[in-house]
């Protein structure tokens, strides 16, 4: 499964067609603790950088964005009663939603591990 990264701090684990995709380590660290999560609604189409939701923490509020082009198909419904598991385990159980892939192209222009890690450095 391909992990992939985008500058905004999102990131994307791809299998198949379908990408998971939640806020990076990093970004949770940065953010505080997690108070709220927005989601989007499943059956929504996003564009690669268009807000997918919105995450709120004691410091600050900011914007989730698709890191890829494509139709919601799931949303972690366990973060409305707990969203500070996208604070403890954020790139495992405290994924945000799933995505369908329209363009697997887009995967092209996002970071791989090494690369993300470069840019928090």
């Amino acid at each position: 499964m391909a992990v992939k990264y985008t500058e905004d701090h999102e990131w994307v684990a791809v299998d198949g067609d379908v990408g998971t995709v939640g806020i990076t380590e990093h970004a949770q660290e940065q953010l505080g603790d997690i108070v709220f999560v927005e989601l989007p609604d499943v059956g929504k189409a996003v564009v690669k950088g268009d807000e997918a939701g919105v995450v709120e923490s004691v410091k600050a509020a900011s914007e989730i964005y698709a890191p890829v082009s494509g139709e919601i198909v799931a949303v972690n419904e366990a973060l409305a009663d707990a969203p500070g598991t996208a604070n403890t385990d954020p790139t495992g159980t405290g994924w945000f939603f799933k995505i369908k892939l329209s363009d697997m192209g887009e995967l092209d222009g996002l970071m791989d591990e090494a690369a993300y890690k470069d840019l928090i450095g």
